[in-house]
């Protein structure tokens, strides 16, 4: 059985070599453009795919509890709406202790559920493709220098920027602009 699964984990690690230089193969051309510049198209080519994953990827459970959480949420905000406040208050909180709050959690848990291959798990891959392709050792032979981005404090120690940190910026940047954009957008 431990033969087995010697087989299965070298496959898997041909497997994984063979997507970082397809990888390599696809980014080496924007070395010219420095460490920064590549990490910044790989972040922008990491969320874009998350973006079209998540439109892409969702499961039946996923579908039939958002279908089900509307149904029990306009229900709810029906009740609202009676002409007796009282009343409709004490409907919706029956709603939201029968129903709704379960309904809401099952939600909740099968989107996260779905978020898992479609933006996490990209996201790790690419972060650890970034950790390993821009270690300060490649970053020197490559870029002549060991860092991203360096900046002196005010005491004149020199910060120096790696490439992890840098991608997480260059995540929350890219996701930033892409909610900027998308609300330019739906407004004109």
């Amino acid at each position: 059985m431990e033969d087995v699964f010697d087989i299965v984990w070298l496959k898997i690690l041909t497997l994984i070599h063979a997507f970082v230089k397809g990888l390599d193969v696809i980014f080496i051309p924007l070395n010219p453009l420095g460490p920064a510049v590549v990490i910044l198209v790989i972040v922008l080519l990491t969320v874009v795919s998350t973006k079209l994953l998540s439109n892409i990827y969702k499961t039946k459970r996923y579908l039939k509890l958002k279908k089900e959480f509307q149904y029990w949420y306009n229900l709810r905000n029906e009740a609202l709406t009676c002409k007796d406040p009282d009343k409709g208050k004490a409907l919706a909180k029956n709603i939201d202790q029968a129903q709704l709050n379960k309904v809401y959690y099952d939600y909740f848990f099968e989107g996260f559920l779905n978020s898992i291959p479609t933006k996490y798990l990209p996201i790790l891959i690419m972060l650890a493709y970034v950790n390993e392709t821009f270690k300060p050792d490649k970053l020197l032979e490559n870029f002549g220098r060991d860092y991203i981005f360096r900046f002196a404090d005010l005491n004149g120690n020199v910060i120096k920027i790696g490439a992890v940190f840098w991608f997480v910026i260059s995540i929350l940047l890219v996701y930033l602009a892409w909610f900027v954009i998308g609300n330019l957008y739906s407004k004109f």
